[in-house]
């Protein structure tokens, strides 16, 4: 009885390596996705994750990559089904609450961008969410929410500053005295 509870012990313990080892296996093939994504490699990046998918249905993170991927390459419908599936499997995913938004940019949906920035800002503090924000706000030219969101954004990450000159988002608001103050 003693050999047998050691001989099941040591079953456990080898099923236990082998689910964290393909654990990070899988992990590995998504971020190889993610980073296909972030090089604009949107097709690449959609096979990528849907062999993670492949090999694990219930993994969270290639959803949102390959959602987001999918908005990027023209498929707007499809690419929200996917987040959403990412959203079902963790609802507090962060990334994918923030891809939400991105694609709700994307598309011009801006009242439901701004709805799912805030949602991502629920459970992480992420400046990119905040600068989201403002460049929406930029867009229509309103100076007050722009400054807002811009500075929550910069008080994370300084470097924000130099992304927010050059860009066009805010053009509307870039000649305007609160706008350069922060930038410079």
């Amino acid at each position: 009885e003693v050999k047998d509870n050691k001989s099941s012990e040591i079953k456990k313990q080898q099923l236990q390596k082998y689910a964290t080892k393909k654990q990070a296996d899988l992990e590995k093939k998504w971020k190889i996705g993610y980073n296909q994504f972030f090089e604009g490699k949107y097709g690449e990046a959609i096979a990528t994750e849907n062999q993670v998918l492949k090999e694990d249905s219930k993994f969270y993170k290639a959803y949102a990559v390959k959602g987001i991927a999918l908005a990027y390459n023209g498929n707007f419908k499809e690419g929200m089904q996917q987040i959403d599936n990412s959203l079902k499997l963790k609802p507090n995913y962060g990334y994918a609450r923030f891809n939400k938004a991105l694609a709700n940019e994307l598309y011009g949906y801006y009242p439901e961008a701004i709805k799912w920035y805030k949602k991502d800002l629920e459970v992480e503090k992420f400046e990119w969410s905040y600068y989201g924000i403002a460049s929406i706000y930029g867009r229509k030219g309103d100076i007050n929410n722009t400054v807002k969101y811009l500075k929550l954004a910069i008080a994370i990450n300084p470097n924000i500053k130099n992304v927010a000159k050059n860009e066009k988002d805010f053009d509307k608001v870039k000649g305007r005295k609160e706008f350069k103050q922060l930038i410079s």
